[in-house]
């Protein structure tokens, strides 16, 4: 076998490899994430365990029970793959997050339906009197979600146009803005 044969087959050995390596990866992220053990009510005070993405936490309630909970009324960009343009606003909900939820209780409001396709609880989280969504969606962080529309949409819509027109978060990035205004009409007719 000469070289240039030799190093096609090491270079797709190695892309099975790392895309194994990762697919192994991205599956047990989205087994734990699945696993919920607890359930939630409106009124309860839980604490976030883990931010999963700038949409997603997983919260324990007193007992110690676990619950992966959709943030309701919001949809961020994912975090990854870092050479997305966007995901740098996904990694940056996900900071906001942390922050807004560290050492403190979060209140959930339940809304209907109770869970998403994928199993997650859909509620609003508070910290103290925040709306943790809307905090997002003001900061240019994440978009308003009207698929499972709640009676505070339009404070989300009204939040999202501040921070559109201010240019903050991802709407002062004209490619990610672009992007997320296309989602946005795209969820408006599939409200229809």
């Amino acid at each position: 076998m000469d070289f240039g044969t030799r190093l096609f087959w090491a270079i797709v050995a190695i892309l099975l490899g790392t895309s194994a390596f990762f697919a192994r990866g991205a599956a047990i992220e989205r087994a734990a994430v699945r696993v919920s053990e607890g359930s939630l009510k409106t009124g309860d005070l839980v604490r976030v365990t883990q931010v999963v993405d700038g949409d997603s936490v997983v919260v324990a309630d007193p007992t110690g029970a676990t619950v992966t909970v959709r943030i309701l009324g919001i949809k961020a960009f994912p975090p990854k793959p870092e050479r997305d343009p966007a995901a740098r606003f996904g990694r940056d909900a996900v900071a906001a997050i942390e922050r807004a939820v560290r050492d403190e209780p979060v209140r959930v409001l339940l809304h209907g339906p109770e869970k998403d396709r994928h199993g997650r609880t859909l509620a609003e989280l508070f910290v103290g009197d925040e709306d943790l969504g809307l905090m997002l969606v003001k900061q240019g962080l994440a978009l308003t979600y009207t698929v499972y529309p709640l009676p505070s949409t339009p404070l989300y819509l009204s939040a999202q146009e501040d921070a559109q027109a201010a240019e903050r978060g991802l709407w002062g990035d004209k490619e990610v803005a672009t992007r997320a205004e296309v989602l946005s009409r795209e969820w408006g007719r599939g409200a229809e």
